[in-house]
């Protein structure tokens, strides 16, 4: 009798930890850290996490590979994440933190520069490649599977051939931002809507609100 109690309240505390997990969600944000690269296309990622922060009246705190904030949501536990890595180790940040929180894959969102979406759409995606995005290249290779969340914020492509790397890096233009900043904020209702409804209704809410598409040339790079 004693046995079979102690077997009952193993397996209720395994699914107290499970029930727990499942509240648990990674939201990161890609960018690269240092002053020179603040306001750069490439660090998309980075604004949409730090508004979704500022939004909360968060702090930033210098942690293991990432600056990282604390954050709830309607009971849901979200940990904001920017790698402090670079881009091109990203999965080395990410697999660190969905291991420390113990963050099941699904409940991981991570935030990407695209330039095969014009300025300002959002995409989500359950899966996909890195299309030569050295950030999702490093997430994909450290985890060993391309099946995680992704945002996908359109930073166009308004660079000449051979000059792509000076345009993500570069920073936005004032006529950019214009754009962009708006879009900052629906950004961070998608993520919202990514942690209280699940990603196939975020996508479904969201995806469909974007009107301009790039060249299919540029959606396969």
């Amino acid at each position: 009798m004693i046995g079979w109690l102690k077997s009952l309240l193993a397996r209720k505390n395994l699914n107290l930890t499970e029930e727990e997990q499942a509240m648990k969600y990674l939201i990161v944000g890609l960018g690269n850290v240092g002053a020179e690269y603040e306001g750069t296309r490439h660090n998309s990622g980075f604004m949409v996490v730090d508004a979704l922060a500022k939004n909360a009246g968060l702090n930033w705190t210098l942690s293991r590979f990432a600056m990282t904030t604390e954050m709830k949501l309607r009971g849901k536990q979200l940990l904001l994440v920017k790698p402090t890595t670079f881009m091109n180790l990203s999965g080395k940040a990410l697999r660190y933190w969905m291991n420390e929180t113990k963050t099941p894959l699904e409940n991981i969102l991570v935030v990407v520069d695209d330039i095969a979406l014009p300025l300002g759409e959002m995409r989500m995606k359950k899966q996909g490649g890195a299309g030569g995005h050295n950030g999702l290249a490093s997430i994909e290779q450290l985890l060993g599977t391309n099946a995680y969340c992704r945002l996908r914020v359109g930073i166009g492509d308004r660079f000449s051939r051979g000059r792509q790397i000076d345009y993500v890096l570069g920073r936005f233009e004032p006529d950019e931002l214009a754009i962009l900043e708006p879009k900052i904020d629906e950004a961070v209702e998608i993520v919202r809507a990514f942690v209280l409804q699940g990603a196939d209704r975020a996508m479904n809410m969201f995806n469909h609100k974007g009107t301009g598409r790039q060249s299919a040339d540029k959606r396969s790079e």
